[in-house]
């Protein structure tokens, strides 16, 4: 899968650009703060109709401006193309259209055109909260599975309404029955796929985690949750009497994380910047090949800044693998070093595109 081309219209500080794009690979050259990475940010706004960075709706609209709006044409592995715009009008909300015709529900759109992306805030999937780990697998699964996204919405939507009810001091157990009941069974398959998942995933991970490295390390991806080995009731019945003291729901998939480890140890505690950054380029670059593999379609890849913190072999190690492999369709990658995109290009035969990015402009170079 390609996108063709682009529309935008004040997203960011990007104040209006019109775009073609290669089939290969596209680099972004400039400063930081000139807009390489909001154009990155508008294609996955036209994928997945939110942004890369955890941020508000709102806060994609260019400054002064009341709404935005991106359109891109999609072209399918089959050679089918499709109209996809996403707006933003401040006071209105999101509106999401695709060959015209909006959409009843956002996550009808999700995995229709899936992405990967590695951006400099990787680094949380290891370092950060397991709030950033279980938002990572919601995401790559939603893309491959609609039922997963399904019963995560209808979780959250029960979750609230649990939460609600131990806030305001609600006894019946009748009405714990009804919610906790639709809990149960959405988590039950929503643990099923994260497992499934991550034991595809790991081994992935590692691979990719050993050539990018030179084989220096080896790493190591865990599941872990609540439920392993307990159905939700179980977890439930068990945490009752402290969820009432507490207020809040304490034991369930919304707890689960992920562990990282490199030669056996946190890579957590004890990776190097490099280390974490090669780990995390490896994750996503594994993320691509499952998601290849589950939609029968190749996503886009979105390389933000991945030069950063690395050194140079690894960065050659890491160029070698998306740039000289069958695998990899469509990339996109920003840059502020006109030398390392040189490179780049110099060893590629295939189409290729140069843009210049100042101040949410584009140039060809």
């Amino acid at each position: 899968m390609v996108i063709n081309n682009i529309d935008i219209l004040n997203f960011k500080n990007i104040a209006s650009a019109t775009l073609d794009f290669s089939p290969g690979v596209n680099c972004l050259l400039g400063m930081n703060g000139m807009g390489k990475s909001n154009l990155l940010e508008a294609i996955h706004f036209l994928s997945m109709v939110r942004p890369m960075s955890p941020i508000p709706d709102n806060a994609l609209i260019r400054h002064g401006e009341e709404m935005l709006i991106v359109k891109g044409e999609f072209l399918s592995d089959t050679g089918s193309a499709d109209a996809i715009a996403c707006g933003i009008t401040k006071g209105r909300g999101k509106s999401l259209k695709r060959n015209g015709k909006e959409y009843q529900r956002f996550s009808e759109h999700i995995g229709r055109y899936p992405i990967v992306t590695v951006t400099p805030g990787d680094s949380q999937l290891v370092s950060g909260p397991g709030e950033d780990r279980r938002k990572l697998m919601d995401m790559v699964i939603s893309q491959a599975h609609p039922e997963y996204l399904a019963s995560l919405i209808r979780y959250n939507r029960a979750l609230e309404s649990r939460n609600r009810m131990l806030r305001a001091g609600v006894r019946d157990a009748l009405l714990f029955e009804s919610v906790e009941s639709s809990m149960e069974e959405a988590a039950a398959l929503i643990h099923a796929t994260r497992a499934e998942w991550v034991e595809a995933i790991a081994p992935k991970v590692e691979k990719c985690y050993a050539r990018l490295s030179g084989d220096r390390e080896s790493t190591q991806l865990e599941y872990r949750s609540q439920l392993t080995g307990k159905s939700m009731k179980e977890v439930l019945a068990e945490r009752r009497n402290k969820d009432v003291v507490l207020g809040y729901t304490s034991g369930g998939v919304h707890r689960d994380d992920l562990e990282t480890k490199l030669d056996g140890y946190s890579l957590k505690r004890l990776g190097s910047q490099g280390q974490v950054k090669t780990f995390t380029v490896a994750l996503r670059l594994a993320i691509f090949d499952y998601l290849k593999s589950a939609k029968g379609m190749t996503p886009l890849l979105l390389l933000d800044d991945i030069f950063d913190k690395l050194d140079a072999s690894r960065v050659e190690s890491i160029m070698n693998e998306v740039t000289s492999s069958e695998i990899f369709g469509q990339i996109f990658i920003t840059d502020t070093n006109r030398k390392h995109l040189d490179d780049i290009l110099s060893g590629l035969h295939g189409d290729h595109l140069l843009l210049h990015v100042e101040n949410g402009n584009f140039s060809k170079n």
